[in-house]
């Protein structure tokens, strides 16, 4: 291990940190930073001429907005795969990345709650949700729900991430409360899942989502994308900052997100089945996703891909190829886009389409909604990398406080 550099303060440390040292960290940075120039002018033009620049109508009251923010849910949940088979298996190895799926998590429900926030048109109206301000109408109203379990997830992770960075920079052994607190954020992530499930299947005149599966579906779909990018970020801090991977922790991955996907072609396989075979007018949305409906299928492309991509995902991961490390990451990526897609424009989309009146309504991302998720996906991406970078240098012990003790033994 590298001398620990002394700074005067940990500000001055994280700054140092930030700016980094490498032309490809630096550009890497410049292009989450241009992307979210782009993602703020978009929304300013939002903010201007409101939500008619949007391609979503009374008809399709939904889009690309709340697609990437159910997609997200499942990606905010991350430091579940971190600190269950740490904490609850007692695998070291993972204890030793649980920075990663803080970090991971973080930045995931910055994401979430800010394409909540664009998708209302206009955020000052957003106090009306705030206890004491407005009225939050709990525990009546589902959103209101919704609303509480995002922003405690929000708090516990930002305390979570507070506490290891304190605690490494002073080279002390973390609080008692660390661990519980990690065991709350599980049961947490599994409540944002369920609620945000909720505000599908409660909504009578939507058949598509008045199902049960549905919840089973999230959690499924969640946890295939959690251990996928969670393969592609160790992998990038692995060769980029030179953290520390064992083996043993991409093999378990590789191992949940195989079964996962598994499961989750299983149960939208057995939704189709129930959906199309029992004849019903229901049907018509799930024929709309998957082979169209009376000449408009502008999601069937994007149903059919998602499949497509997770076959291709479980071969791999089943191949005689699985081990080498270029195979899982590419089934990772693979994995991600195609729940991306699942629990996005297939899933938001076909529940309008047809509406209670039998009206077809086709949508398509206009090119400020495209900007304007570019550039939260970037600011995102930004917060996760200036992150990760400042917790990999405290964790490694790089950068410690002046007046730190010598490193305290921890139990294991």
């Amino acid at each position: 291990m590298s001398e620990p550099r002394r700074q005067p303060s940990f500000v001055s440390a994280a700054l140092r940190e930030i700016a980094g040292d490498g032309w490809l960290y630096r550009a890497w940075v410049l292009a989450l930073a241009a992307g979210c120039v782009v993602g703020a002018f978009g929304y300013r033009a939002q903010l201007i001429d409101g939500l008619f620049v949007t391609s979503m109508t009374d008809q399709v009251s939904w889009g690309a907005y709340i697609a990437n923010f159910t997609f997200l849910v499942g990606v905010a949940s991350a430091l579940l795969m971190v600190v269950l088979p740490g904490y609850g298996f007692r695998l070291a190895s993972f204890r030793r990345i649980v920075f990663v799926g803080e970090s991971v998590a973080l930045s995931a429900v910055v994401m979430c709650l800010l394409f909540v926030v664009v998708d209302i048109g206009r955020p000052e109206s957003s106090w009306h949700l705030m206890p004491w301000l407005g009225s939050l109408n709990f525990p009546a109203s589902i959103l209101s729900w919704d609303v509480v379990v995002l922003s405690g997830y929000l708090g516990i992770n930002l305390a979570l991430v507070g506490i290891a960075l304190y605690s490494r920079y002073q080279r002390r052994t973390r609080p008692k409360a660390y661990v519980p607190l990690l065991i709350v954020s599980m049961v947490w992530a599994v409540s944002v899942h369920t609620v945000t499930a909720f505000l599908y299947t409660w909504l009578g005149a939507r058949p598509f989502w008045n199902s049960a599966i549905v919840a089973a579906r999230f959690m499924v779909s969640a946890a295939v994308c959690e251990p996928a990018i969670l393969v592609v970020a160790l992998r990038a801090l692995r060769r980029g900052l030179d953290v520390p991977v064992d083996d043993e922790v991409f093999l378990v991955l590789r191992r949940v997100m195989t079964g996962t996907l598994m499961v989750d072609l299983f149960l939208f396989a057995a939704e189709v089945f129930t959906e199309l075979f029992s004849g019903s007018h229901h049907a018509e949305a799930m024929r709309y996703l998957l082979f169209g409906l009376d000449g408009h299928h502008a999601v069937r492309a994007w149903v059919w891909a998602s499949i497509a991509l997770d076959v291709g995902a479980v071969i791999l991961l089943l191949s005689p190829l699985k081990k080498r490390p270029y195979v899982l990451e590419l089934a990772s990526v693979m994995g991600i886009v195609g729940v991306w897609i699942e629990k996005g424009m297939a899933l938001v989309i076909p529940g309008f389409v047809p509406t209670p009146l039998g009206e077809i309504v086709e949508y398509a991302p206009s090119g400020v909604e495209l900007a304007v998720c570019l550039g939260i996906w970037c600011l995102g991406a930004l917060i996760f990398t200036l992150l990760v970078r400042i917790l990999a240098r405290v964790e490694s012990g790089a950068l410690v406080s002046p007046s730190a003790a010598p490193p305290p033994e921890e139990r294991a």
